[in-house]
Protein backbone atom coordinates (compact mmCIF):
# COMPACT_ATOMS: atom_id res chain seq x y z
CA UNK A 1 0.00 0.00 0.00
CA UNK A 2 1.20 3.33 -0.37
CA UNK A 3 2.77 5.17 2.49
CA UNK A 4 1.07 8.34 3.15
CA UNK A 5 3.33 11.47 4.11
CA UNK A 6 2.38 14.86 5.66
CA UNK A 7 0.66 17.40 3.19
CA UNK A 8 2.23 20.17 5.45
CA UNK A 9 5.92 20.93 5.73
CA UNK A 10 7.27 21.44 9.23
CA UNK A 11 6.63 24.20 11.29
CA UNK A 12 10.36 25.29 11.47
CA UNK A 13 10.02 25.29 7.27
CA UNK A 14 6.79 27.24 7.90
CA UNK A 15 9.03 29.64 9.82
CA UNK A 16 12.39 29.96 7.71
CA UNK A 17 13.26 32.13 5.55
CA UNK A 18 11.14 33.36 2.25
CA UNK A 19 11.57 30.48 -0.45
CA UNK A 20 12.16 33.95 -3.05
CA UNK A 21 12.07 37.30 -3.08
CA UNK A 22 13.85 40.08 -1.04
CA UNK A 23 12.99 40.22 2.72
CA UNK A 24 13.16 43.90 3.47
CA UNK A 25 10.37 45.58 3.31
CA UNK A 26 10.06 48.70 1.44
CA UNK A 27 7.71 51.30 0.38
CA UNK A 28 6.86 49.40 -3.00
CA UNK A 29 5.78 46.62 -0.35
CA UNK A 30 3.93 48.04 1.85
CA UNK A 31 1.62 49.73 -0.52
CA UNK A 32 0.96 46.32 -1.84
CA UNK A 33 -0.93 45.26 0.97
CA UNK A 34 -2.28 48.63 1.42
CA UNK A 35 -3.96 48.27 -1.99
CA UNK A 36 -5.45 45.13 -1.05
CA UNK A 37 -7.25 46.42 1.95
CA UNK A 38 -8.28 49.72 -0.03
CA UNK A 39 -10.13 48.23 -2.47
CA UNK A 40 -11.71 45.25 -0.44
CA UNK A 41 -10.80 42.09 -2.13
CA UNK A 42 -7.96 39.73 -2.76
CA UNK A 43 -8.28 38.83 -6.68
CA UNK A 44 -6.63 34.97 -6.74
CA UNK A 45 -5.21 33.80 -9.97
CA UNK A 46 -6.15 30.01 -10.32
CA UNK A 47 -6.98 27.19 -12.83
CA UNK A 48 -9.24 24.18 -12.59
CA UNK A 49 -6.71 21.82 -10.75
CA UNK A 50 -8.84 19.50 -8.23
CA UNK A 51 -8.02 18.95 -5.48
CA UNK A 52 -6.39 22.43 -4.94
CA UNK A 53 -9.03 24.60 -6.68
CA UNK A 54 -12.45 23.28 -8.44
CA UNK A 55 -15.86 23.88 -8.58
CA UNK A 56 -18.38 22.38 -6.17
CA UNK A 57 -22.15 21.53 -7.63
CA UNK A 58 -23.15 25.27 -7.05
CA UNK A 59 -20.02 26.55 -9.47
CA UNK A 60 -18.42 27.68 -5.97
CA UNK A 61 -14.68 27.29 -6.13
CA UNK A 62 -13.50 25.17 -3.45
CA UNK A 63 -10.37 22.98 -2.79
CA UNK A 64 -7.46 23.41 -0.80
CA UNK A 65 -5.91 26.00 -1.89
CA UNK A 66 -9.18 28.02 -2.23
CA UNK A 67 -10.01 27.28 1.15
CA UNK A 68 -6.68 28.70 2.32
CA UNK A 69 -7.28 31.70 0.11
CA UNK A 70 -10.36 32.42 1.37
CA UNK A 71 -9.55 32.38 5.17
CA UNK A 72 -6.19 34.41 4.19
CA UNK A 73 -8.33 36.91 2.85
CA UNK A 74 -10.56 36.91 5.64
CA UNK A 75 -7.51 37.71 7.87
CA UNK A 76 -6.72 40.25 5.92
CA UNK A 77 -10.49 42.00 6.35
CA UNK A 78 -10.84 41.64 2.25
CA UNK A 79 -13.62 39.10 0.11
CA UNK A 80 -11.77 37.00 -1.86
CA UNK A 81 -12.56 36.74 -5.71
CA UNK A 82 -11.24 33.60 -7.79
CA UNK A 83 -10.40 34.63 -11.44
CA UNK A 84 -9.16 31.67 -13.75
CA UNK A 85 -5.89 32.30 -15.94
CA UNK A 86 -4.09 30.79 -18.62
CA UNK A 87 -1.28 29.69 -16.26
CA UNK A 88 2.08 30.63 -19.19
CA UNK A 89 0.43 33.92 -18.40
CA UNK A 90 0.68 34.28 -14.40
CA UNK A 91 3.54 36.75 -13.96
CA UNK A 92 2.31 39.10 -16.65
CA UNK A 93 -1.45 38.85 -15.00
CA UNK A 94 0.28 39.82 -12.06
CA UNK A 95 2.24 42.53 -13.03
CA UNK A 96 -0.61 44.82 -14.92
CA UNK A 97 -2.98 43.71 -11.53
CA UNK A 98 -5.29 41.47 -12.89
CA UNK A 99 -5.09 39.45 -10.04
CA UNK A 100 -3.02 40.12 -6.58
CA UNK A 101 -1.87 36.51 -6.29
CA UNK A 102 -1.33 33.06 -7.98
CA UNK A 103 -1.97 30.65 -5.30
CA UNK A 104 -2.58 27.41 -7.80
CA UNK A 105 -0.44 24.47 -6.61
CA UNK A 106 2.56 26.52 -8.03
CA UNK A 107 5.98 24.73 -8.10
CA UNK A 108 8.73 26.93 -6.42
CA UNK A 109 11.25 26.45 -10.16
CA UNK A 110 13.79 28.85 -10.53
CA UNK A 111 11.64 30.73 -13.15
CA UNK A 112 9.05 31.14 -10.73
CA UNK A 113 11.14 32.40 -7.77
CA UNK A 114 13.08 35.38 -9.85
CA UNK A 115 9.67 36.39 -11.27
CA UNK A 116 7.31 37.05 -8.03
CA UNK A 117 7.34 37.54 -4.68
CA UNK A 118 6.58 34.00 -3.13
CA UNK A 119 5.61 32.61 0.34
CA UNK A 120 7.50 29.36 2.61
CA UNK A 121 6.59 26.79 0.92
CA UNK A 122 3.20 25.24 2.50
CA UNK A 123 3.21 21.10 0.33
CA UNK A 124 5.14 18.79 -1.01
CA UNK A 125 4.42 17.41 -4.43
CA UNK A 126 6.51 15.82 -7.46
CA UNK A 127 5.52 15.54 -11.06
CA UNK A 128 4.52 12.58 -12.31
CA UNK A 129 3.96 10.58 -15.62
CA UNK A 130 -0.35 9.43 -16.63
CA UNK A 131 -0.44 6.60 -19.00
CA UNK A 132 -3.68 4.26 -20.03
CA UNK A 133 -3.81 1.70 -17.38
CA UNK A 134 -4.06 -0.90 -19.59
CA UNK A 135 -0.44 0.14 -21.68
CA UNK A 136 1.29 1.07 -18.00
CA UNK A 137 3.22 -2.51 -17.47
CA UNK A 138 4.81 -1.62 -21.01
CA UNK A 139 6.43 1.89 -20.06
CA UNK A 140 8.61 1.38 -16.44
CA UNK A 141 11.39 3.47 -17.43
CA UNK A 142 11.94 6.88 -18.83
CA UNK A 143 13.95 5.30 -21.92
CA UNK A 144 10.89 3.21 -21.96
CA UNK A 145 8.73 6.56 -22.62
CA UNK A 146 10.98 8.07 -25.03
CA UNK A 147 8.98 7.71 -28.47
CA UNK A 148 5.43 8.74 -26.67
CA UNK A 149 4.16 11.63 -27.34
CA UNK A 150 3.09 13.61 -24.22
CA UNK A 151 0.58 16.49 -23.45
CA UNK A 152 1.92 19.14 -20.66
CA UNK A 153 0.35 22.25 -19.59
CA UNK A 154 1.65 25.24 -20.95
CA UNK A 155 4.23 26.96 -18.41
CA UNK A 156 4.25 24.17 -16.06
CA UNK A 157 6.74 21.94 -14.23
CA UNK A 158 5.70 19.26 -16.26
CA UNK A 159 6.25 20.95 -19.59
CA UNK A 160 10.18 22.08 -18.37
CA UNK A 161 10.49 18.14 -16.46
CA UNK A 162 9.65 16.41 -20.46
CA UNK A 163 11.14 19.01 -22.14
CA UNK A 164 14.65 18.15 -20.20
CA UNK A 165 13.87 14.35 -21.33
CA UNK A 166 13.74 15.44 -24.74
CA UNK A 167 10.03 13.85 -25.01
CA UNK A 168 7.62 15.21 -27.73
CA UNK A 169 4.52 17.11 -26.27
CA UNK A 170 1.63 19.04 -26.97
CA UNK A 171 1.09 21.77 -24.83
CA UNK A 172 -2.15 22.08 -23.30
CA UNK A 173 -3.96 25.08 -21.65
CA UNK A 174 -4.45 23.42 -18.19
CA UNK A 175 -3.41 20.16 -16.65
CA UNK A 176 -7.01 18.71 -16.63
CA UNK A 177 -6.70 19.30 -20.75
CA UNK A 178 -3.75 17.52 -20.85
CA UNK A 179 -5.41 14.05 -19.06
CA UNK A 180 -8.28 14.34 -21.80
CA UNK A 181 -5.55 14.31 -24.21
CA UNK A 182 -4.68 10.78 -22.36
CA UNK A 183 -7.94 9.78 -22.21
CA UNK A 184 -9.37 10.42 -25.67
CA UNK A 185 -5.79 8.79 -26.88
CA UNK A 186 -4.55 12.12 -28.93
CA UNK A 187 -1.65 12.10 -26.90
CA UNK A 188 0.05 8.43 -25.47
CA UNK A 189 0.66 10.63 -22.03
CA UNK A 190 0.84 13.53 -20.14
CA UNK A 191 2.61 14.85 -17.45
CA UNK A 192 0.84 16.38 -14.61
CA UNK A 193 1.23 17.16 -10.56
CA UNK A 194 0.88 13.92 -8.11
CA UNK A 195 -1.53 16.04 -5.87
CA UNK A 196 -3.80 16.38 -9.09
CA UNK A 197 -3.37 12.32 -9.99
CA UNK A 198 -4.38 11.43 -6.35
CA UNK A 199 -7.54 13.40 -7.07
CA UNK A 200 -7.77 12.75 -10.65
CA UNK A 201 -6.71 9.40 -12.00
CA UNK A 202 -7.39 5.60 -10.85
CA UNK A 203 -10.17 3.85 -9.65
CA UNK A 204 -13.15 5.81 -8.27
CA UNK A 205 -12.14 9.02 -10.14
CA UNK A 206 -12.48 10.77 -13.07
CA UNK A 207 -10.65 8.75 -15.24
CA UNK A 208 -10.62 5.31 -13.77
CA UNK A 209 -8.82 3.65 -16.86
CA UNK A 210 -5.79 6.08 -16.35
CA UNK A 211 -2.78 5.83 -13.72
CA UNK A 212 -0.14 7.40 -12.92
CA UNK A 213 3.66 5.53 -13.17
CA UNK A 214 7.08 7.51 -12.45
CA UNK A 215 7.70 10.63 -10.67
CA UNK A 216 9.59 12.63 -12.08
CA UNK A 217 10.88 14.61 -9.58
CA UNK A 218 10.05 16.45 -6.00
CA UNK A 219 9.54 19.80 -5.42
CA UNK A 220 7.64 22.43 -3.21
CA UNK A 221 4.56 24.44 -3.91
CA UNK A 222 4.27 28.00 -2.47
CA UNK A 223 2.21 31.36 -3.44
CA UNK A 224 3.41 34.01 -5.92
CA UNK A 225 2.78 37.88 -5.47
CA UNK A 226 3.88 41.10 -7.56
CA UNK A 227 7.64 41.03 -6.99
CA UNK A 228 8.68 43.32 -3.85
CA UNK A 229 4.90 42.44 -2.23
CA UNK A 230 4.75 42.52 1.67
CA UNK A 231 1.82 40.20 0.76
CA UNK A 232 4.01 37.42 0.37
CA UNK A 233 5.12 38.41 4.04
CA UNK A 234 2.00 38.48 5.48
CA UNK A 235 0.93 34.97 4.43
CA UNK A 236 3.75 33.44 5.95
CA UNK A 237 2.51 34.75 9.29
CA UNK A 238 -1.30 33.47 8.68
CA UNK A 239 0.64 29.98 7.66
CA UNK A 240 2.51 29.77 10.77
CA UNK A 241 -0.56 30.64 12.82
CA UNK A 242 -3.02 28.54 10.66
CA UNK A 243 -0.12 25.62 11.34
CA UNK A 244 -0.18 26.30 15.05
CA UNK A 245 -3.78 26.11 15.70
CA UNK A 246 -4.61 23.19 13.10
CA UNK A 247 -6.41 24.88 10.69
CA UNK A 248 -4.45 24.00 8.25
CA UNK A 249 -4.25 20.48 8.39
CA UNK A 250 -7.87 20.43 8.70
CA UNK A 251 -8.59 21.44 5.68
CA UNK A 252 -5.65 19.89 3.78
CA UNK A 253 -7.77 16.43 5.32
CA UNK A 254 -11.20 18.20 4.20
CA UNK A 255 -9.29 17.39 0.24
CA UNK A 256 -7.68 14.44 0.92
CA UNK A 257 -4.28 16.32 0.16
CA UNK A 258 -2.52 13.96 1.98
CA UNK A 259 -2.84 10.97 0.11
CA UNK A 260 -1.23 12.75 -2.76
CA UNK A 261 2.27 12.52 -1.08
CA UNK A 262 3.80 9.33 -1.72
CA UNK A 263 6.86 8.33 0.33
CA UNK A 264 9.28 7.49 -2.80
Amino acid sequence: MKKILAVILSLAMLLALAACGGSNAGDAEQSDLAYVKDKGTLVVGITEFEPMDYKDADGNWIGFDADMAAAFAESLGVEVEFQEITWDYKTQELDNKSIDVVWNGMTLTDEVTTSMECSNPYCQNAQTIILPADKAADYETVEDMKDLTFAVEAGSAGKAEVEALGYTFTEMETQAAALMEVAAGTSDAAVIDLLMAAAMVGEGTSYPDLVNTLNLNSEQYGVGFRKGSDLAAALNDFFAASYADGSMQAIAETYGVQAALIEQ
